[in-house]
């Protein structure tokens, strides 16, 4: 595979590989801190921050670090980030989206994007593309995220980013709570997907989702067996 430019190893996470738009990961922060568009863009730049120094540092000691232990140490550098982005937060976000966000802060260390990118990219390319990586597919998990939480903060209160769009004062209270949020992304994956696939039939070929990020391409598992024998 050709190895992309700079440039389109960030664009690459806003749209064609978007990390919860394409590849479906992140589900759970994803679900969890949409209800308005604050919170949802507080945790999308979160990790966005996290994912770009962490694949920054992992590219950097990628050749030093044993193949056997290399996972223990990704998920040791990722943690520093997150305790790093948990503290700033703590002490200069505003009290309500700190609370709001909660345990999905430190959640972060376990975010499959997070480990996912390290393995699958960070881990095996230099430090520019793996910084530009990591800020592209951050970048493109803020705008899922913060369409996603807008979408659902105007249909359930009728304001974006807590301001009053003086559309209606009762909303669709349903939109912002769980079930609104798995109906909302439900829409949103079913346009992405029918935009892609309307793409792919113009061109002439069978729309594939990206393979960089399957499991025929982690090793994860496989480390994982290996350790367990």
């Amino acid at each position: 595979m050709a190895e992309l430019s700079p440039i389109k190893n960030v664009t690459k996470g806003l749209w064609k590989e978007n990390p919860v738009l394409v590849l479906s990961l992140g589900m759970c922060p994803t679900l969890a801190t949409t209800s308005n568009a604050s919170n949802a863009l507080a945790m999308g730049l979160a990790t966005t921050f996290v994912l770009f120094c962490s694949n920054l540092v992992i590219s950097m000691v990628r050749k030093i670090v044993p193949g056997k232990i290399r996972i223990p140490c990704y998920i040791v550098i990722i943690a520093t980030f997150v305790t790093v982005v948990d503290l700033l937060m703590q002490a200069y976000a505003p009290a309500a989206i700190y609370q709001a966000l909660g345990i999905f802060l430190p959640l972060i260390v376990v975010n499959c994007i997070v480990l996912g990118r390290a393995e699958a990219f960070a881990s095996k390319n230099g430090l520019l593309n793996s910084f530009c990586d990591g800020l592209g597919m951050g970048l493109g998990f803020t705008l899922a995220l913060v369409i996603l939480g807008a979408i659902r903060e105007f249909l359930s209160a009728g304001t974006l980013f807590n301001v009053d769009m003086q559309c209606w004062s009762s909303g669709f209270a349903l939109m912002g709570q769980a079930p609104g949020g798995f109906i909302i992304l439900g829409f949103i994956l079913a346009l992405m997907n029918l935009l892609n696939m309307r793409k792919a039939k113009k061109a002439g070929v069978r729309y594939e989702p990206p393979a960089e990020m399957d499991c025929k391409h982690c090793a994860i598992c496989s480390f994982k067996d290996s350790q367990e024998q």
